[in-house]
């Protein structure tokens, strides 16, 4: 019962007409020769038109505006290497096009893991990209070893979302726990400096996230190494998305603190930073992490973000032949300059995937994994203009700290070689 073709139930003529027809066909292609084979080669391989790559980022709602940005950053680099040919693609024989596939989760976290499930499992997609911010990022990440798909994230720097052994996640940001290091670092070098005396008292306050947590966790271990440099006098958290930070922001200034640190999101930076400028708080310096010389921010706040310092991942002034074409490009295409390292690491993120795959020579997801952890991009964005990943998945680029000036003005303050202004370590009444 199984055969239950033409041979059974047509006519008894035509299965000695399909043989006739197989000669003839076999014998044209023959004298298509080595040209029939390639296309014949590409075709069982399973070559498409396009290199289909999933993106799942926060279009709208809270995290819009750097989810945005990273999908700019995304498709200014596919744009870029598609008007190049595209990424060559050994097994196929040509170069394809990157082809995006793009959902807005609006910064929703259950949305955000359907959404990475879907492309993953029916888009046919040999990598996605994804997640801006943490939360995000955790939700998205299990997915992929699931399904068996890498996935890249150039939002998501926690490095507990690194710590669970999963195999097929990159990330293109640096630790969250090497920023608040790095901090650290820069504030005591103005010790070594005598800018600042020993024994300055800090006060902390960070979101109630992983993001939050790595961020004391790098603090500490920078003072845990370092004892009598500074002393932490205040420590807590508070809730992502806050609309009153008043209470808080009343214990950090009854705690008498010389320097307060903060890790927020953007829009938790300019809530509680117009709140601290509005309860008349001063310390001698102020940071919210990797938040302070946005745009929005600047905008937002006027001269209250002024002289706050930050360590960030990118930055548009970096010293680099590859930067400044990569600040030209963003503007013809965007008609205004990158905001903060945003679309920066996005950017790099599809560029590390091109090389995989041109490494790989091949779409087939397996191989495309293989080669990102072999990848190393010489001419990077980041700062040390190297990025590869970790054993772990994660990169381990440098942070720079940066600091606003008044009039919209920032600059590099650490490390030495990157200083292009020195920091103000007594903001100005």
């Amino acid at each position: 019962m199984k055969n239950r073709g033409i041979g059974v139930h047509g006519s008894s003529r035509r299965p000695a007409v399909r043989p006739a027809i197989a000669c003839i066909v076999a014998g044209a292609l023959s004298l298509l020769g080595p040209w029939w084979s390639g296309i014949a080669s590409a075709e069982s391989a399973g070559c498409p038109d396009a290199i289909r790559v999933g993106l799942v980022f926060p279009m709208t709602g809270r995290e819009g505006r750097p989810g945005t940005y990273q999908v700019e950053g995304i498709r200014l680099a596919m744009d870029l290497i598609n008007a190049r040919g595209g990424v060559n693609v050994k097994e196929c024989g040509k170069r394809l096009p990157f082809k995006e596939i793009l959902y807005d989760d609006q910064s929703d976290q259950g949305r955000s893991v359907q959404l990475v499930e879907r492309t993953m499992s029916s888009d046919n997609v040999v990598a996605v990209l994804g997640a801006y911010a943490t939360v995000l990022g955790q939700a998205q990440s299990v997915m992929a070893d699931r399904y068996q798909v890498p996935w890249i994230t150039p939002g998501a720097g926690t490095s507990t979302i690194f710590t669970q052994g999963r195999k097929w996640i990159f990330g293109v940001l640096a630790p969250v726990e090497l920023l608040g290091y790095t901090t650290m670092k820069f504030l005591g070098s103005l010790v070594d400096q005598g800018k600042f005396e020993k024994g300055l008292k800090i006060a902390i306050a960070v979101e109630n996230t992983d993001h939050g947590k790595e961020y004391v966790a790098g603090v500490n271990r920078w003072i845990k190494e370092h004892p009598g440099a500074f002393k932490v006098v205040y420590n807590e958290s508070f809730q992502l998305g806050g609309a009153d930070f008043s209470g808080i922001l009343q214990r950090i200034k009854t705690a008498n603190a010389d320097i307060f640190l903060s890790d927020a999101h953007l829009q938790d930076y300019i809530a509680m930073q117009r709140q601290y400028t509005q309860m008349g708080l001063r310390h001698r310096m102020v940071s919210y992490g990797a938040r302070g010389p946005e745009e929005p921010a600047r905008k937002a706040l006027g001269p209250a973000a002024d002289y706050i310092f930050a360590g960030i991942w990118w930055h548009k002034d970096l010293p680099y032949p590859q930067v400044k074409a990569f600040v030209q490009e963003y503007a013809k295409k965007y008609h205004r300059e990158p905001d903060s390292w945003y679309a920066a690491t996005a950017y790099d993120g599809v560029r590390a995937l091109a090389a995989a795959i041109e490494s790989a020579g091949s779409l087939n997801r397996t191989s495309i994994r293989n080669a990102l952890r072999k990848v190393r991009l010489t001419d990077s964005l980041l700062p040390g203009k190297v990025l590869d990943f970790e054993e772990n998945g994660q990169v381990m680029a440098p942070f720079v700290i940066v600091q606003n000036k008044p009039g919209g003005k920032v600059d590099f303050v650490y490390p030495e070689d990157s200083r292009t202004g020195e920091a103000v370590t007594r903001i100005p009444r």
